[in-house]
């Protein structure tokens, strides 16, 4: 086969987890006496891990106020995190197609590479039963964040797979960034959290419209 591993997103690739990250925003925006976003906005700002989606909130924009407080950044991440920990996997779903499409996956080594701190991370695989695809899972405070290459470059390691027989498969800006960082091949899904980018200006190898349609990209050969 062209390629000898898959190294796959969570959020927005995997798993449609807006609405727990949502609910944790509110509740921590409340505690402060900030003003409560909607989940499209929450939407657009997921995607580079759980420390500037709060600074998001605070700030009501993708852009982070230059006038934010450190020390109130720091309180309100701390807030989000014990409002998440509650909350995380309650409202979470797979994307249609998922679970098909990774059982068919079986064969290829599989590595989970998500910018969510690893705590919320194993509570969110064990609630949906994703676990046991994934050889390796390389979480958001293990390292560098995408769009670092380093967590990619990691996980091919791990795998022991050379970078020129690995594919990253993700919906954002950052997930792209980091696979071409790494040299990556990647494949760009275009359901999920894309932070308004048209991810084709990015130049992915392959762009798709649902999680089946990477099956014939990772089985070519």
């Amino acid at each position: 086969m062209k390629y000898e591993a898959a190294l796959f997103d969570l959020d927005g690739t995997l798993v449609d987890s807006v609405y727990d990250l949502y609910i944790a925003m509110n509740l921590t925006l409340s505690d402060l006496a900030f003003p409560i976003v909607s989940q499209g906005l929450v939407q657009s700002w997921v995607g580079n891990g759980i420390e500037m989606l709060v600074k998001r909130g605070l700030s009501g924009d993708m852009k982070v106020s230059e006038h934010l407080e450190p020390a109130l950044a720091d309180k309100a991440i701390a807030l989000f995190y014990g409002h998440y920990e509650q909350q995380v996997g309650e409202y979470s779903v797979l994307y249609q197609h998922v679970e098909t499409g990774l059982a068919a996956l079986r064969g290829i080594p599989k590595a989970l590479i998500t910018n969510k701190a690893r705590c919320f991370t194993e509570k969110l695989l064990d609630k949906l039963a994703l676990s046991s695809h994934f050889e390796v899972i390389v979480c958001g405070d293990d390292m560098a964040k995408k769009p670092s290459p380093e967590p990619l470059l990691f996980a091919c390691q791990q795998l022991n797979v050379p970078v020129s027989q690995a594919i990253m498969i993700g919906d954002s800006k950052s997930d792209i960034l980091a696979a071409q960082a790494a040299h990556i091949d990647v494949l760009a899904v275009n359901y999920g959290y894309n932070q308004g980018e048209n991810l084709a200006d990015l130049n992915p190898q392959y762009l798709c419209e649902n999680f089946l349609d990477i099956i014939p990209v990772l089985t070519q050969r």
